[in-house]
């Protein structure tokens, strides 16, 4: 049996678009991910989407229960026994894996059982903060040197390897795991010759969308943090936090909160927050899908049983193909070409996209849309083929429309192209449903706080599923389309 090497990975410090290129490469190539309790779950989506996914916190009960007596023991072990078995396994560490992530003991027991590696590193949350921050950890004049140090030790050691003597001389401090002893950890650092002035800044949740902050100095710093930060944190000290002030762009950009599903926006004049608010899913039975294709590449009648069980009986080609997203695109060519077919049996057969990015999906095929709509939306769509019903009416028989959508797609559609004189058929191609591995965050707050100015909902799902989860939010509201924006009038969130 062939065994791999095992890739020891480090998944960033929060945020999941701050894993490595080469991490997220990995993830796609993996049968088995031993990820940490810490690591942004959405990461995950990354992965192969047949990898079997377990996480270090659950070693302790389940499946894996009866295997091992600690915790670590249970991880090195397991990491041994599924390379053994011919797995392409990855270990995924939150931050960087060689700090504070016991990289060490892993190591050692793989090189025991003689099980190679390679270790991919990671954004660690001591720079993550100060990125995030607009901390330099560095600057020419101010700070020459930093150190790394864990602020947790455990208090009945009898030999301590914080030795906080000589940290306090140094320029910039970073501390990891520091929240619950910062008392104990400001007093030995005045203790050790640290002015009781300096400045000290601590960073919960570093690069998340509830990422915080508090800055103070070491004589105050422990009653500001015991009101407004909470685990995990970073802790930075130094003359360097005075340069927070003059360089947080986090908390001077305008910041949105995007739920929609499309690509992330870049180089504009506002920070994005992706946290999409459904997510799309395969059929589970595709007959239906799968006959309208057989019909459409065929000229024989052919009888199509309906999503309702409804059999239609067609003798006619469908004149208009509408896609009325990108994901529909997919999945229509996806079973298009399992079926032994390919875009040139669409030949004679119009295609409309809703919008640009469906457009682009389509290009894809090998298929230029004939009509793509001003106006990207249901309403635009309409418009568009209102233009045209005195160009393709014709007497003896309707205009036929076959729409492509998701199980939950709006159906006023069909209803206000009927009324225009279109005879129109729906499928369903894919599903839209709540997605998994949503933060555990309250925006309500949030929004209060300043922490988003803006929340933008990209479909009426968007806008149920957010509600859903978080409840109603207490900040600017934007919607795509006047579908969207009913939705959310509906849910008294404008």
């Amino acid at each position: 049996m062939k065994k791999y090497n095992l890739y020891i990975v480090g998944a960033g410090p929060g945020d999941p678009d701050l894993i490595t290129l080469k991490g997220f490469k990995i993830l796609k190539q993996a049968d088995v991910i031993i990820y940490d309790y810490l690591v942004d779950k959405r990461v995950l989506e990354y992965a192969n989407k047949t990898a079997e996914l377990i996480c270090t916190d659950d070693l302790d009960r389940g499946k894996y229960s009866d295997s091992f007596s600690k915790r670590q023991e249970k991880i090195n072990e397991l990491l041994v026994k599924k390379v053994k078995e011919g797995k392409k396994v990855v270990r995924l560490k939150n931050g960087d894996p060689s700090i504070f992530g016991r990289l060490n003991e892993e190591l050692e027991f793989l090189n025991k059982h003689k099980v190679n590696y390679i270790i991919v590193p990671g954004v660690t949350a001591a720079t993550a903060a100060g990125c995030y921050c607009g901390i330099p950890l560095t600057v020419r004049g101010l700070s020459s040197s930093v150190v790394i140090t864990t602020g947790h030790e455990d208090k009945n050691k009898k030999d301590k390897f914080v030795d906080w003597q000589k940290i306090a001389q140094i320029d910039t401090i970073v501390l990891y795991m520091a929240v619950e002893n910062l008392e104990d950890i400001v007093e030995n650092l005045i203790k050790y010759g640290k002015d009781k002035n300096t400045k000290i800044a601590v960073i919960s949740n570093v690069s998340k969308i509830n990422q915080k902050i508090v800055v103070g100095e070491l004589k105050n710093i422990v009653e500001k943090v015991k009101k407004n930060i909470t685990a995990p944190a970073v802790v930075i000290i130094g003359d360097v936090v005075e340069k927070e002030k003059k360089f947080n762009w986090l908390k001077k950009i305008k910041k949105v909160l995007y739920t929609g599903i499309s690509e992330e926006r870049f180089f504009e004049n506002t920070l994005y927050f992706h946290i999409p608010m459904i997510a799309i899913k395969p059929l589970e039975d595709y007959t239906e899908l799968d006959n309208w294709i057989k019909k459409l590449c065929i000229t024989n009648n052919f009888q199509i049983k309906t999503h309702n069980s409804e059999l239609i009986t067609q003798n006619h080609s469908i004149d208009w193909l509408v896609f009325t997203s990108r994901f529909g695109v997919y999945y229509f060519f996806d079973r298009l070409l399992k079926l032994g077919y390919d875009s040139r049996k669409l030949n004679g057969i119009k295609i409309a996209a809703i919008g640009s990015s469906t457009a682009n999906k389509l290009k894809e095929y090998g298929i230029v849309a004939d009509l793509v709509p001003k106006n990207e939306c249901s309403d635009g769509l309409v418009e568009e083929f209102k233009k045209l019903v005195t160009k393709t009416q014709n007497p003896q028989s309707k205009t036929s429309i076959l729409l492509i959508r998701s199980d939950i797609a709006d159906k006023n559609l069909a209803k206000r192209l009927t009324k225009l004189g279109y005879k129109v058929y729906s499928c369903v191609a894919y599903r839209n449903v709540m997605p998994d591995n949503l933060p555990d965050l309250d925006l309500s707050i949030l929004s209060l706080n300043g922490g988003i100015d803006e929340i933008y909902f990209s479909s009426p799902s968007t806008v149920r599923n957010f509600v859903s989860c978080y409840g109603k939010p207490y900040c600017k509201i934007r919607t795509i389309g006047k579908v969207t924006e009913n939705e959310a009038r509906k849910f008294k969130i404008i």
